[in-house]
């Protein structure tokens, strides 16, 4: 079965201009997937080529341009390179062999212990010696090396197998699994409307579904018009009613109070984001002022119907809710702001198309900004009176909550 980009771990090839990251990149997948020369800057956009990196597993390997490119366009991909960095899972630092390590490369080093992503120093062309410096560099700062050479192949197959020991290897996160069992009943709710792919299910929808099976649950899918009748033809009542968020207000009157009811988007943000940092985030939005700047991300980049959930929808009930002339901005697919302290209230997408890396540096992006960040499904449902019932499922979001309606008391 193919596996989703979203789902594979991703390793990001950094380092200087003509460091031999694009040959060291090939040796790996052993393919000529970037390519090669003697020129600097060869390598413009990242380059991505999924693979398997046995033992370990499926992986992306991503090839990015030099982290010292120069001029107006290196500039520009530098900062594709930075954020293909920040969303790695494991990011292998190519260096010279018979050069130092220059402030390039400990930026690079410094940004991977600031957000946790751990990496190794790959010292490339081996075949010419090396530099004795560079190790005590590189000892200095507690940075974990091994020498190739790509050139000749040598210990090539070494570094795939340390590669394969090093990337983190997470315990597997549930996204339905733990919440029922054999033989109950999922009632799906999946709206048909001008937002829904032609002929297919969106990821969290057919993933929900997917993991829903492997633990031998019956699921149910209808459309929202047709919740009533699908309940009233079961001759029990469903263990969990899931739902698009857009539908989650018809759903929350239509579902009996004793079935238990959340969102995709809530899922999702267990799943891929931190759910109680999601739902402590609804405190600003009763915060919110006139002029406030808000940032809407979204990590795909689809073509936006008539009446888009991020681009026409959320910013329209946010105004309706707070009663504010808001500033929103909305981004689109890898293009997360560097200026997050300009906003007042981040609100993410559920990052389905996201690895989970990436949805947690946004996240952990956001802290360092000083900003609270909330995602669709946790807002849509906030807004819409389905808060707490749509938490409901989950103990630590309802701890958070708690906490958060004492605060809305004070705010409101």
């Amino acid at each position: 079965m193919k596996v989703a980009q979203s789902e594979r771990k991703h390793i990001v090839f950094t380092g200087r201009r003509n460091a031999g990251k694009s040959s060291l990149v090939n040796r790996i997948t052993g393919q000529e997937l970037s390519i090669v020369s003697d020129t600097p800057g060869t390598t413009t956009d990242p380059v991505k080529k999924a693979m398997e990196l046995l033992p370990f597993g499926p992986v992306v390997i991503i090839d990015t341009a030099g982290i010292d490119d120069e001029g107006e366009l290196g500039a520009k991909r530098i900062t594709k390179t930075d954020k293909a960095i920040a969303e790695a899972d494991f990011v292998v630092l190519t260096v010279d062999a018979t050069s130092l390590l220059d402030p390039h490369d400990e930026k690079i080093i410094e940004k991977c212990n600031r957000f946790e992503i751990p990496f190794i120093v790959v010292i490339n062309k081996e075949d010419l010696g090396i530099n004795y410096a560079l190790l005590e560099q590189l000892d200095k700062l507690s940075a974990r090396h091994f020498a190739v050479s790509s050139l000749t192949g040598s210990g090539i197959h070494e570094l795939k197998e340390k590669m394969a020991k090093l990337i983190p290897d997470e315990e597997e996160r549930p996204l339905i699994g733990d919440l029922v069992k054999q033989h109950d009943v999922v009632v799906l709710v999946v709206p048909i409307d001008l937002g829904a792919p032609k002929g297919r299910l969106i990821m969290p929808q057919v993933q929900t579904i997917r993991e829903s099976l492997d633990v031998d649950t019956i699921v149910m899918v209808t459309k929202d018009k047709e919740l009533r009748a699908a309940l009233s033809k079961l001759a029990v009542p469903p263990r969990l009613v899931i739902t698009d968020s857009q539908a989650v207000m018809k759903v929350n009157a239509d579902v009996p109070d004793d079935i238990p009811m959340t969102t995709f988007s809530v899922l999702m943000a267990r799943y891929k984001g931190d759910l109680p940092e999601y739902v402590r985030g609804l405190r600003r939005v009763e915060e919110l002022k006139n002029g406030d700047n808000v940032l809407i991300a979204e990590a795909c980049s689809h073509h936006a119907q008539e009446d888009d959930i991020g681009k026409v929808k959320i910013p329209r009930w946010l105004r309706l809710h707070t009663k504010k002339d808001l500033k929103i901005d909305i981004k689109n697919g890898h293009d997360f702001p560097s200026n997050l302290g300009d906003y007042k209230l981040i609100v993410h997408c559920g990052g389905c198309m996201l690895t989970r890396k990436a949805m947690q540096v946004r996240i952990k992006e956001a802290k360092f900004a000083g900003v609270p960040i909330v995602n669709y499904g946790v807002l849509i449902s906030y807004m819409h009176g389905a808060v707490p019932r749509a938490l409901e499922p989950f103990e630590e979001a309802i701890a958070m909550w708690e906490g958060v309606k004492t605060d809305l008391n004070f705010v409101l």
